[in-house]
């Protein structure tokens, strides 16, 4: 199966079982195990299991092969392989965590995720991937800035003192 198709079927069955932060990576440079990692997060073990079988069962109805799927038993951290694609679906802490991110972000892909393109040629949803701060400053473009902290109020003993 092409990988561009695979990891459109994935992102797509991801977003139909409302995964959170849905990233796609190109690993192409980092490994010559699999072409792509996609992370998603789940908000509870039940969502993370379905998300997980729901990427199996749409990769199958595809024509796609699954190599292995782990972690179901306990639906913290699932991963299915797909051989040129990896998913990580993982719940909030075991993502933070595990920060898989900082291991595979290195190469981003941009997708949209949610409905199929517009006839006008217009793709509505969400973008997958932005790039990061540091790309952006090597790109010459200002980081994302990010609020000041808020002037801490003095107390009545420090300021009488």
């Amino acid at each position: 199966m092409d990988l561009r198709k695979l990891q459109r079927i994935v992102v797509d069955a991801l977003d139909d079982i409302k995964a959170r932060d849905v990233r796609v990576f190109d690993t192409t440079g980092q490994t010559e195990l699999f072409d792509r990692v996609v992370i998603a997060t789940g908000t509870s073990n039940r969502q993370t299991r379905a998300l997980a079988a729901h990427v199996r069962d749409k990769v199958k109805e595809a024509g796609g092969a699954i190599t292995s799927t782990e972690g179901a038993d306990t639906g913290e951290w699932v991963l299915v392989d797909l051989g040129d694609v990896v998913v990580h679906v993982m719940q909030p802490a075991i993502r933070a965590y595990y920060n898989l991110e900082e291991l595979w972000g290195a190469r981003p892909v941009r997708m949209r995720v949610g409905a199929a393109p517009a006839a006008g040629g217009a793709t509505p949803g969400r973008v997958v991937a932005k790039p990061t701060a540091a790309k952006q400053q090597a790109a010459g473009k200002p980081a994302a800035k990010t609020p000041a902290a808020a002037p801490r109020k003095r107390s009545a003993r420090a300021a009488a003192g």
